[in-house]
Formats: structure tokens, C-alpha cells, sequence
């Protein structure tokens, strides 16, 4: 008990002081999730602490994971009025993005030759955690490689999104929204927080759609063009 508790008092309070370090100096470009997580592999490594260990103490935290993402259906309710007025947009852009997704990916992967296990996991990165998990269990990949690719996507979408919002000057928070849900799912969701409700209402509807379609389309079409290519 004294140890869940340590393990989740750390994680909170490293997330709290990054986030508030980034907030003084914004300068910096500090990211609290990135740096958070950093800062719990270095301790772990210092003092050997097991990462099963760790998990098994702050499973409180993933726990919550859950009921955290149900709340994002609080803005969905709010701005349902210019979620029908932009539906149909967010549908085919959704579609559009999450073709070009697969594809992008299969092509890259083929290109440099990865192995048919890599390929296969690397697919489903570009949706959220539980679809990524299904769908490469499915068509046959390592469901523990498509977590990694998964969160190493959203990572890096996070990331480079500000510096491609202020390049292209795309400053509706509708846009953001979709475009961060549609690349970054669960962690650019989170970040879009930081553009509004309205940006949170539809990075939370792209990220849905992109999940569903996603696997429609990795549980159909997706096995026969894996086995046309490989």
C-alpha cells in the first residue's frame, strides 16, 4: 500500500513541477508528458527498480485511464450543434487521414525493408491504444511493438504539431482539434486542452472515427494487401 502510494505521489508530483516549469518558461518547449516519463525511466534505472514493479504500484493511475477518457464526451455534449454542422467534414477528413496513414506507413516499412512481424505491429499506430491492440492482434502482429509504435506516434505529433499549426497558420481550433485527434489520438487529445473545448471536441470525435475505421479497414481490406505485398 505505502508503495502504491509512493509510486503514484512521484509520477504526480514529476508531472505537476514539469508542467508548471513549462508553463513559467514557455520558451523551453518543456512537455510534461515526455519529460515525466524520461525522468520515471532514469529513477528506475538508478535505484533498480523493476518497470513491472512500478506498474503494479501506480496501477491506480492506469486505472483511471478509463473513466478519464469517457469526460471527453463532456465537450462532445456541449458543442454538439457544431459537431452536426461539421460532421460530414470531420468524416471524410477522418477517412482521407486514416488511409493515408496505412498507406504512408505500409510503403515507408517496405521501403526500408522491415521485418514482416515490424511491419505488420507498425501498422495500427496511427489510432489509439485499445483499437491498435485489436487490430494487430488480428492481422497477426506483436501487440507490445504496436503500444510502442502507438505511443511513440502520439508522442512526436505532439510535439511537432505547434511548429506545422504556426508554419501552415492554421489557427481554428476546430482544425487543430481534428487534426491532432486524427495523428496523435489519446496524447494529442490532451493537448489539445490547450486550444479550447471546441478543439477537444473534435480531436476526441477524430480520434473515435480514425479508430473505427482503422480497424474496418485493417480487418478487411488491410489482410489481403498485406499478403500482396509481403
Amino acid at each position: 500500500m505505502i508503495k502504491s502510494i509512493g509510486a503514484i505521489l512521484l509520477t504526480v508530483i514529476l508531472y505537476q513541477t514539469i508542467k508548471a516549469l513549462a508553463q513559467r518558461y514557455p520558451k523551453l518547449r518543456l512537455n510534461p508528458l515526455i519529460l515525466t516519463t524520461l525522468s520515471i525511466i532514469i529513477l528506475l534505472a538508478l535505484f533498480d527498480v523493476p518497470v513491472e514493479q512500478y506498474q503494479q504500484d501506480g496501477r491506480l493511475l492506469t486505472n483511471m485511464i478509463a473513466p478519464a477518457t469517457i469526460a471527453f464526451a463532456i465537450p462532445v455534449y456541449k458543442h454538439f450543434q457544431t459537431v452536426k454542422k461539421y460532421l460530414g467534414l470531420l468524416m471524410i477528413g477522418t477517412l482521407i487521414g486514416s488511409t493515408v496513414a496505412i498507406l504512408s506507413t505500409l510503403g515507408l516499412a517496405l521501403l526500408f525493408s522491415l521485418d514482416d512481424y515490424l511491419l505488420i505491429s507498425l501498422l495500427p499506430r496511427s489510432i489509439t491504444t485499445p483499437f491498435a491492440l485489436e487490430m494487430a492482434t488480428e492481422i497477426g502482429g506483436v501487440s507490445a511493438l504496436a503500444i510502442v509504435f502507438v505511443i511513440i506516434t502520439g508522442l512526436l505529433g505532439v510535439l511537432i504539431s505547434p511548429a506545422i499549426f504556426q508554419r501552415l497558420k492554421i489557427d481554428s481550433p476546430i482544425a487543430r482539434g481534428m487534426a491532432l485527434g486524427m495523428a496523435a489520438h489519446a496524447v494529442g487529445t490532451t493537448r489539445a486542452l490547450e486550444y479550447g473545448e471546441e478543439a477537444v471536441t473534435f480531436s476526441t470525435l477524430a480520434m473515435v472515427f480514425a479508430g473505427v475505421i482503422t480497424t474496418i479497414f485493417g480487418l478487411t481490406f488491410l489482410p489481403w494487401l498485406i499478403n500482396l505485398v509481403l
